[in-house]
């Protein structure tokens, strides 16, 4: 093991919460629960836990600091330095524990360190399971399968309604996946040890999703925009027309003497969103029928007195 200082990255004079604080920045980025996929950094942890537990135990980093045990709390020399007494004795020596040897003096210590860093959970702290002990000899747990990457493909109407989607996995399992609120090209799901296998355990499947474009829906944000074609006469005298929306057609009711262009909004017929549904946003568009000789005769004898392009200052 290298020195205890130059693996933390502290000075030989570093007080205890310089040490703390060294200690605390690397096992934030090399706990086991955040590299998972990663044994070289579970190794490089326990290693950075030993050095950490030696120089907050002052006995021993006094015993290292004059050359009587090395960095693994070893003796320097097989006749010096309370080897006698110091095994499993009072005086804070080695104790053996669970698989290794563990250190007195710094379990509390990382327990606390362990309790800021991962919210109460010290991630196997001090014998828990699941995670690393502070002891000493302590292996890194094996490595989990690797994750397996899937994309899928989901239709645009399925995507706004959240309509279950199934999957079929590289071991011929199909799945049912339920989509999550606010779903969208991009959004990541990740499916519980059906990766590979591993002498850890299996890794997981991570699905990305691509919500497929449609041929006239167009989202914006949790909305949906449509461009609604009606007739002159529904535009003119208001009608009742059939909408398609991603859960079936409705009916909606377009007011008299509507223009292309006005919007109407069909409350909650949009993405599910995480803070609601979104609406759809249904334009107008009149379309004038070509060749219709009673309507050109109409036009021709009818006059217009107003410049509906007056806004845009022409």
């Amino acid at each position: 093991m290298a020195d205890p200082y130059t693996t933390l990255g502290v000075s030989r004079g570093a007080s205890e919460d310089e040490v703390k604080k060294a200690y605390r920045k690397l096992a934030k980025e090399l706990h086991p629960d955040r590299n998972q996929d990663n044994p070289k950094a579970a190794e490089r942890f326990g290693t950075v836990t030993q050095a950490y537990d030696l120089l907050m135990d002052k006995d021993k980093r006094a015993r290292f600091d004059r050359g009587e045990i090395d960095a693994e709390g070893n003796p320097t020399s097989p006749f010096g330095g309370g080897f006698g007494g110091a095994r499993g004795g009072p005086q804070g020596g080695f104790r053996p524990g669970g698989g290794g040897f563990d250190f007195g003096g710094g379990e509390s210590d990382l327990g606390d360190i362990f309790e800021g860093l991962f919210g109460g959970r010290a991630g196997g702290m001090g014998g828990q399971p699941g995670g690393f002990s502070s002891g000493f000899g302590r292996r890194p747990p094996p490595a989990r399968g690797a994750n397996v990457a899937y994309r899928l493909r989901v239709p645009f109407e399925d995507a706004a309604a959240l309509k279950p989607q199934r999957i079929q996995l590289r071991d011929g399992a199909t799945i049912d996946l339920k989509l999550p609120k606010g779903v969208e090209t991009g959004t990541q799901m990740r499916l519980s040890g059906k990766g590979d296998a591993g002498p850890g355990g299996n890794g997981d499947a991570i699905v990305t999703i691509e919500v497929e474009p449609h041929r006239f829906y167009a989202r914006d944000g949790d909305n949906i925009r449509l461009d609604l074609p009606v007739t002159l006469k529904e535009a003119v005298e208001g009608a009742a027309v059939r909408v398609p929306t991603p859960e079936g057609a409705v009916s909606l009711k377009v007011p008299a003497g509507s223009s292309s262009g006005k919007t109407l909004r069909l409350k909650e017929r949009g993405f599910h969103g995480k803070g609601g549904r979104g609406d759809l946003l249904v334009t107008l568009m009149i379309e004038i029928p070509a060749g219709d000789t009673k309507l050109a005769e109409f036009v021709s004898g009818w006059e217009d007195n107003g410049n509906p392009r007056a806004r845009l200052g022409v």
